[in-house]
């Protein structure tokens, strides 16, 4: 094996062996998840992937110190995982009789292949693992269990907090979702192209809602959570520079067009600040400028979905120099076009407030009691809480109460609840 450096046994050597265990530590934080995705390739299983990759950083840190670092840590990394990973098969088939028969099978199947472990095949086993874990054949709370835990590294206790769930319960999801894609036999492959655009759609919802529990957590005391949006951000950059489809472009440029103004959203105190209120000089400007040249790239390819016409909503208000600017007929036509593209009581609603500020709140009230009346969002507090404020424009304040007190009974954020209880308490009587 290569190396880029010897640490030797002097005082300088010691120096050496320091930074060498250093940039070892800053490895496994860059390249820990990409290893581990070619190791579950090569071992087709996650929990003997896994054990993998932690002998061979265990091991990493014993020789490259006295070695020195390897040309290519990460294929090193990768072969040292295979080879700890055949080891402890054939120590464990030594005292299981039942699995020794089939221990040199099993073997063989662990291919080596280590002369093709550069970083483009290292890459298209990031994207397998995406794909494996956003497989329709899992629930929709699996994938993203599992998506968080296998290729964003999170682990469980902090994905159980993120979701509120208890960690033996998000423990057992996982379990559950690993074992069964080995017994279904769910392939480790990017789907062909005819499956493609149907898996893409399940990645890319699983990516928006772990964006989302980021951005607008669901429940709880904070309004955000800057690691869950972070770790949506990174796998969107990810799955647009392995597969540039112009919904993943789209997506990307929706979440970095929303992640912009993260820090006009609350007030000092962690108060929230509605869009229109927000202090614009707070925007990230280098977000909207790369958010807004992906929208432009996504427009361009004509395959116009969902992900990208919302995005260019951001983009529209990211160009506003302020709240009075903000051009709401284009706003409102780009809704029109997502209703026939996705038709929904959700898109209908945010339809309706920009109809509302466009023509006028008497023309959103009218919208937005039309999707209450036919049953549709009649549990979700934003129906609720946009009912109330088109009352309260309009002077109508005992509507405005009813719907207030609603939108605060349904509502699990505290810093929503707050908001909502001091626009109740500001209604004159």
């Amino acid at each position: 094996m290569a190396k880029s450096a010897a640490a030797g046994d002097s005082p300088a050597g010691e120096d050496s062996g320091e930074r060498v265990r250093a940039m070892a530590g800053a490895i496994y934080r860059a390249e820990s998840r990409r290893v581990f995705a070619t190791l579950v390739r090569l071992l087709g299983d996650f929990d003997l992937a896994e054990e993998a990759l932690h002998d061979a950083f265990r091991a990493a840190l014993e020789q490259w110190p006295r070695d020195g670092l390897p040309a290519n840590p990460r294929a090193w990394l990768v072969s040292a995982g295979r080879f700890k990973a055949i080891d402890g098969i054939r120590r464990n088939a030594r005292f299981d009789s039942m699995e020794e028969e089939g221990v040199a099978e099993r073997v063989d199947a662990i291919i080596d292949e280590s002369p093709q472990w550069d970083s483009e095949g290292i890459e298209d086993d990031r994207l397998r693992l995406i794909f494996t874990c956003c497989h329709p054949a899992l629930s929709p709370d699996a994938q993203v269990a599992l998506t968080l835990r296998e290729v964003c590294g999170l682990t469980t206790e902090e994905i159980a907090q993120a979701f509120l769930s208890a960690a033996p319960t998000l423990a057992q999801r996982i379990v559950r979702a690993k074992a069964k894609i080995r017994d279904a036999g769910i392939p480790y492959q990017v789907p062909t192209p005819d499956e493609l655009a149907e898996r893409l759609d399940s990645v890319l919802r699983v990516i928006y809602l772990v964006f989302n529990e980021g951005y607008s957590a669901s429940s709880g005391e904070s309004l955000t959570r800057l690691d869950l949006s972070g770790e949506a951000i990174r796998v969107g950059r990810l799955l647009v520079e392995l597969l540039p489809e112009p919904e993943a472009i789209g997506l990307l440029a929706l979440m970095l067009l929303q992640e912009s103004r993260r820090a006009a959203r609350t007030s000092p105190a962690g108060e929230l600040i509605l869009l229109n209120d927000q202090d614009r000089s707070l925007w990230n400007r280098d977000q909207i400028a790369e958010g807004s040249t992906l929208v432009h790239s996504a427009l361009a390819s004509g395959h116009i979905g969902v992900y990208t016409l919302q995005a260019a909503i951001g983009a529209v208000h990211a160009d506003a120099a302020s709240a009075d600017a903000t051009d709401w007929e284009e706003i409102a036509g780009l809704y029109d076009v997502m209703l026939r593209i996705d038709p929904s009581p959700v898109i209908e609603l945010n339809r309706a407030v920009a109809v509302a500020m466009r023509d006028g709140p008497a023309a959103g009230l009218a919208l937005i009691e039309g999707i209450l009346a036919r049953g549709d969002l009649s549990d979700y507090h934003l129906a609720h809480a946009a009912r109330a404020d088109m009352c309260r424009r309009l002077g109508q304040s005992p509507q405005a109460r009813v719907s207030y007190r609603r939108a605060i009974e349904l509502t699990r954020q505290e810093p929503e609840r707050r908001f909502l209880e001091r626009r109740l308490a500001e209604l004159p009587d």
